[in-house]
């Protein structure tokens, strides 16, 4: 994965574009898909993605906390968008905004454990097994059945990363 976080990382901000710029060309040039985070970045994000031709690679939105907006100008460079425990709190209108509006088709659910549980973990320890209660908080959103956002972000994983469906070698 890649990051620019002017959140946890305030200093030095274009030391971190450039390296940005690095792992975009790097996932380009190997031919496979990037794994983003960003935080209180996202016009910079999406303007190197860009500029760097990330479309050619494509990937994934990490843990995404930013605007529709911001999640409709990912989807056009071809990104999936993934949500994770956030979507569970209360206060995450935001999310739950971007919840309902992804195309089904590209989105992803994450636990990014240990971090950021889901209600009802909230504040304790996060586990791979939580990511059920993401999948339940978005079919509820989606007013869609839980077996139909899981079937559908299982196909998503699998198409963005073929490799980890076969066991492949990277």
């Amino acid at each position: 994965g890649t990051r620019l976080d002017y959140y946890w990382q305030k200093d030095q901000p274009e030391w971190q574009r450039e390296r940005f710029r690095v792992h975009i060309r790097a996932a380009r040039a190997a031919g496979r898909p990037l794994v983003v985070h960003t935080r209180e970045s996202a016009v910079d994000t999406l303007r190197i993605l860009k500029e760097e031709g990330a479309d050619q690679c494509g990937g994934v939105m990490h843990c995404f906390t930013e605007t529709w907006e911001i999640a409709r100008q990912a989807l056009d460079l071809g990104f999936y968008i993934s949500l994770s425990g956030i979507v569970t709190f209360k206060t995450a209108t935001i999310v739950k905004d971007v919840a309902r509006q992804v195309p089904l088709d590209r989105l992803l659910i994450e636990t990014d454990a240990p971090y950021l549980a889901p209600v009802p973990f909230r504040g304790k320890r996060n586990q791979p097994g939580y990511v059920r209660h993401v999948a339940e908080e978005i079919a509820t959103l989606r007013e869609i059945p839980l077996a139909e956002v899981a079937a559908a972000t299982s196909a998503n994983f699998h198409r963005l990363f073929p490799l980890a469906q076969t066991g492949a070698a990277a």
